[in-house]
C-alpha cells in the first residue's frame, strides 16, 4: 500500500485527487456494477487473473495477520467473505477489498491494551470493530459523506504511510531475530532489541535474511513472480523435512482448517465505547484509500463509478468480515495493482480469488503449521518497507517544505505515540491546511501591465492601481477568521498612497460567500471609508456572493450602482467621477448624483 503525493507512475500509485467520471446510480442498492456486463472470454481471463491474485496475495493476508495480531486462519478469512460481499455490492470494476497493513496497525494499536494478542476476546473485539466500521461506512453512504475522502491530503498521507512502514517494521524485528520483545511502543520495542542483540538465534536470523532478501529480489526483478508465496512454500518444505521446530526455530505450529463460522462473536456493550474510536479511524482510512484507488483505475479504464455503491460494498464487506470471525478490510492499492497487472477486469477476479481460498482453507492448512514465525515477520517487514515513501517525501521537499514539514511531523507521531493517534492528527493537520489557505489567502493589488491586462501585486501600503484608484483582490470566501485581514489591508492601501485614494474597488471574482460576522466587518469598513471621503466598490460579484451581500442589507448600504460586471467597467465610472466629493459620515455633502453610484 502506497500513496503517492504525486501522479503515479505506477500502478500501485494512486492519487486521490484525481476523479473518475461520476455515474448516475441505478437506484439506491444497485448490484454486482463492478461484474456485468459478463462475457465468457471476460469470465474466463478474469478467473486467471483472481488465481494468480491468490498466489501473490496469501502470503502477505498471512503477514497483516501478523501486523493486527490476529491468528493466522483469519487472514484467510479477509480473502473470502469480504471479496465476495465488495463484488457485489460495489461499483469499481478493479478495487481489490481485504486485510491492509494501515488498518491492520491502527487495530492492533487500540486492542493490544485490551486483550492478549491472538485469544478468543481479542478476535472477538477485532470482528467487532469491522462491524462498527460497517456502521460508519452505511451511515456514511446514508448521509452521503462520501467526500470525506478528500479531506485526508496526500501529503499527510504519505507522512502517515511512512510512519506505519517505520513502526511495522520495527515491530517484527524481534521475531526476525528469535527474540521476545514485550513492549508496545515502537521506541521500546527497538531498544529492546538493540540491547539483547547477543541472545538473536542465528538459523532464525539467516532464515528471515534469505526470505526478505529474496522477495525484494523477486519484487525488483519479476514482480510478476508471487515471491512472497515461493518463500513460504520453501520455507514450510524446508521445515518439514529437516525439523526446524526441533531445531529452536519458533513455527506457527497447527492451523485450524475448514470454512469460517458465520457469527457475531460475543462482546460486552461496555467494550462498545471503547472500539468506536479506533472504528473511527478505521473507517477514514478506509473511506481516503479506497476512494483513492477506486478513482485512480477507474479514470485510467474509462469506468463510470458510483462512490455510494462502493462505500455499501465496503460496509458489506467489513460486516462480512465480522460475521467471518477475521479484522477490518480495506480498499487496497497493491492488491488492486496486483490483479490489473494480472490481466482482471472486473470483481469477477476477486471471486476467482475467494475460490482458490476456499480451497487452500478447506484442503492445503495442514502445511501451515511447519510454518517458520520469522518468514511471517520477514514478510510483514517486507510489505513495511514498502510503506517508507522516501521517493514521495523527496517530492513533496522539493514542492513545498512546508507540507514536507507536515509529512514528517505526522510520521514521527505514528512512530513515537501511535497509529491511531496518527491518523487523527492526519485528519486535523489536512484540515487545518484548509483553514490556512482560507484565512491567509492570497491577496494584492491589480495594476496595469504591458502583457497582460492586469498584474497582481502585493497588497502592501501605497501600492496603487492608479493615482487615487486601489483595486483589490482578494482570493477567498469572505468569513469570520480572514475578515479582520481583508479590512486591515484595505485600510492599510488608502492611507499612504503619494495621492490620495478615492476609490477602492474590491475584486470580487473569487469571494464566493460571505458570513455573518465577515458581514458586520464589511460595514464598519465601509463607515470608516465613507468618513475617509473613500468610495467602496465591487467588481466580478459572484451570484452566490451577491445573494449574501443582499442578504446581510449590505448592497444597499453600499450602494447598487457601486457594483460592476467587469474591472473595466469599475476603472471607467472611476475615470469619469473621481473628482466628485464623496459623502462623509460628518455629514457633507455629496456631489449630484455621487449618492447614487
Amino acid at each position: 500500500m502506497n500513496i503517492q503525493a504525486t501522479p503515479p507512475a505506477e500502478p500501485d500509485r494512486p492519487q486521490s485527487g484525481q476523479r473518475a467520471p461520476q455515474a448516475r446510480s441505478g437506484g439506491w442498492l444497485p448490484l454486482f456494477q463492478g461484474i456485468r456486463p459478463v462475457t465468457r472470454a471476460g469470465a474466463i481471463r478474469d478467473a486467471l487473473a483472481g488465481f494468480q491474485l491468490a498466489a501473490m496475495n496469501i502470503p502477505q493476508a498471512l503477514g497483516y495477520t501478523k501486523i493486527a495480531g490476529m491468528p493466522v486462519v483469519t487472514g484467510f478469512y479477509t480473502l473470502l467473505l469480504p471479496l465476495l460481499a465488495f463484488a457485489v455490492f460495489g461499483s469499481s470494476r478493479y478495487l481489490v477489498v481485504g486485510a491492509d497493513s494501515a488498518t491492520a496497525a491502527i487495530l492492533a494499536g487500540k486492542l493490544e491494551g485490551m486483550a492478549p494478542v491472538a485469544s478468543a476476546r481479542y478476535v472477538a473485539l477485532a470482528s467487532m470493530v469491522a462491524l462498527l466500521t460497517a456502521g460508519f461506512l452505511l451511515l456514511a453512504r446514508v448521509l452521503k459523506l462520501g467526500f470525506l475522502a478528500d479531506f485526508l491530503s496526500q501529503t499527510v498521507l504519505v507522512g502517515f504511510l511512512t510512519g506505519v512502514g517505520f513502526q511495522v517494521g520495527i515491530a517484527v524485528l524481534g521475531e526476525m531475530v528469535g527474540l521476545e520483545v514485550h513492549s508496545n511502543r515502537t521506541v521500546g520495542q527497538l531498544f529492546e532489541v538493540f540491547r539483547s542483540l547477543h541472545q538473536v538465534q542465528l538459523p532464525t536470523v539467516t532464515i528471515s535474511v534469505v526470505v526478505v532478501t529474496g522477495v525484494f529480489v523477486f519484487s525488483r526483478f519479476a514482480p510478476k513472480v508471487p515471491g512472497p508465496l515461493i518463500a513460504v512454500a520453501g520455507a514450510i518444505a524446508a521445515s518439514a523435512a529437516w525439523n526446524f521446530a526441533g531445531r529452536g526455530i519458533a513455527i506457527v505450529g497447527p492451523v485450524v482448517g475448514g470454512l469460517p463460522h458465520l457469527g457475531l462473536q460475543h462482546v460486552h456493550w461496555k467494550d462498545v465505547v471503547p472500539l468506536l474510536g479506533v472504528s473511527g479511524s478505521c473507517f477514514v482510512m478506509i473511506v481516503a484509500q479506497s476512494a483513492a484507488t477506486a478513482r485512480f483505475y477507474a479514470g485510467r479504464h474509462g469506468q463510470h463509478l458510483d462512490e455510494s455503491a462502493d462505500l455499501v460494498g465496503l460496509s458489506a464487506a467489513n460486516a462480512a468480515a465480522a460475521l467471518s470471525g477475521t479484522f477490518v478490510v480495506d480498499g487496497s492499492p497493491t492488491q488492486t495493482a496486483m490483479v490489473e497487472s494480472s490481466g482482471g477486469r472486473s470483481q469477477l477476479a476477486q471471486v476467482g480469488t475467494a475460490i482458490a481460498v476456499a480451497s487452500v482453507l478447506l484442503f492445503l492448512t495442514k502445511p501451515l503449521q511447519y510454518l517458520p514465525r520469522c518468514v511471517l515477520g520477514a514478510i510483514v517487514f517486507f510489505i513495511a518497507v514498502r510503506l517508507i515513501d522516501v521517493r514521495g517525501l523527496r517530492e513533496i521537499r522539493r514542492e513545498s517544505p512546508g507540507e514536507y514539514a507536515l509529512a514528517v511531523f505526522t510520521a514521527a507521531v505514528v512512530i513515537l505515540v501511535g497509529v491511531e493517534q496518527g491518523i487523527l492528527l492526519a485528519m486535523v493537520l489536512s484540515l487545518l491546511r484548509v483553514v490556512r489557505h482560507s484565512y491567509r489567502p492570497h491577496t494584492g493589488v491589480l495594476v496595469a501591465s504591458e502583457r497582460d491586462p492586469w498584474q497582481v501585486v502585493p497588497a502592501v501600503p501605497g501600492a496603487t492601481t492608479k493615482p487615487g484608484l486601489v483595486i483589490y483582490r482578494f482570493g477567498a470566501a469572505l468569513f469570520y477568521a480572514n475578515a479582520s485581514l481583508f479590512a486591515e489591508q484595505i485600510l492599510g492601501l488608502i492611507g499612504p498612497a503619494p495621492s490620495p485614494t478615492r476609490w477602492l474597488v474590491v475584486d470580487a471574482e473569487a469571494i464566493t460567500n460571505v458570513d455573518y460576522t465577515a458581514a458586520r466587518i464589511v460595514r464598519q469598513l465601509q463607515k470608516e471609508l465613507v468618513h475617509g471621503g473613500v468610495v467602496l466598490a465591487f467588481a466580478r460579484v459572484p451570484v452566490s456572493l451577491k445573494a449574501d451581500l443582499d442578504r446581510h442589507l449590505l448592497t444597499e448600504i453600499i450602494g447598487p450602482a457601486r457594483f460592476f460586471d467587469r474591472l473595466h467597467d469599475a476603472l471607467a465610472a472611476f475615470t469619469e467621477r473621481k473628482d466628485l466629493p464623496v459623502a462623509t459620515s460628518s455629514g457633507s455633502q455629496s456631489a449630484p448624483g455621487e449618492t447614487s453610484l
